[in-house]
């Protein structure tokens, strides 16, 4: 929040600088990835598939306004690391998420569509987002949706809530191809109240309290761990299961194309 508010700061000590107000729109494509207890040491060697929408207001040539959708397919998996503890543990994954929301966004240099000059810039962006996701994993050919089942000895009634607020964050590039058409690259992040993107999070319940609650799928599905010399019994009651002190993140790299319609004013009336 600080930092979209410094932002805003900035952009308004420029903003009465020059001028070009007017409306964009346009899609992305791009990969998405996550960032978390299964994936701790931001390995960026499996991504998914990432695309957006996004539709911008031009204060000036400075500071804008947008709205955006998105959405990734991601995943994490133990058996893409060479830690003896993840090995062992074997939990995994898969999410479709997707957000909503809207941002501020700062231009570095000024930016003005159709100009000689000023035809491209680096900017920043933050806002607030709003993103849903449904961990999910696959067990003896089945799929099973993690939350349903209370991993970590959740109540009925007190899993983590699949809606969730977000920070959204990060940096970009745009550049004219002409007047209305032009490029945006953008390295676009979130920040998350929640730790349970991957539904790893605490400690392995008491697996006797998780049977008797939920099933035995739930017990299977909360342990999946294979022992080895170094942790030969992982899935024990109260043992670590994530790490709760840092929240899950994902991330996604992506390409648009935007469409600049310029200022639109109403018709004026004749009398």
């Amino acid at each position: 929040m600080r930092f979209v508010l410094l932002l805003m700061l900035i952009a308004s000590s420029l903003a009465p600088v020059r001028a070009q107000q007017g409306y964009e729109a346009g899609g992305f494509l791009g990969l998405g990835w996550y960032f978390g207890d299964l994936n701790p040491n931001f390995n960026i060697g499996h991504p998914g598939p990432a695309a957006g929408l996004i539709g911008r207001y031009n204060f000036n040539d400075r500071l804008c306004m947008a709205l955006t959708v998105n959405y990734t397919h991601i995943g994490g998996d133990d058996r893409w690391s060479d830690n003896p503890f993840q090995q062992a543990r074997n939990l995994r994954f898969v999410s479709h998420v997707a957000d909503l929301g809207g941002r501020f966004e700062f231009n570095f240099m000024p930016y003005r569509h159709g100009s000689n000059d000023e035809w491209f810039t680096p900017y920043v962006f933050g806002g607030i987002q709003v993103f849903g996701f449904n961990p999910r994993t696959k067990y003896e050919g089945e799929w099973y949706s993690l939350r349903d089942y209370g991993t970590e000895g959740q109540f009925t009634g007190e899993e983590y809530y699949i809606l969730q607020p977000a920070l959204n964050y990060g940096l970009g590039l745009k550049f004219d191809l002409n007047y209305n058409w032009s490029i945006n690259m953008e390295l676009d992040s979130r920040y998350m109240w929640t730790d349970y993107l991957d539904d790893v999070s605490s400690v392995y319940p008491d697996k006797a309290e998780l049977a008797a609650l939920r099933g035995p799928i739930a017990v299977a599905l909360s342990d999946r761990s294979i022992p080895n010399d170094d942790f030969p019994q992982i899935g024990q009651a109260g043992r670590q299961r994530g790490d709760s002190r840092r929240t899950d993140v994902y991330a996604m790299v992506k390409v648009g194309l935007l469409y600049y319609f310029g200022e639109i004013r109403c018709p004026s009336i004749v009398y």
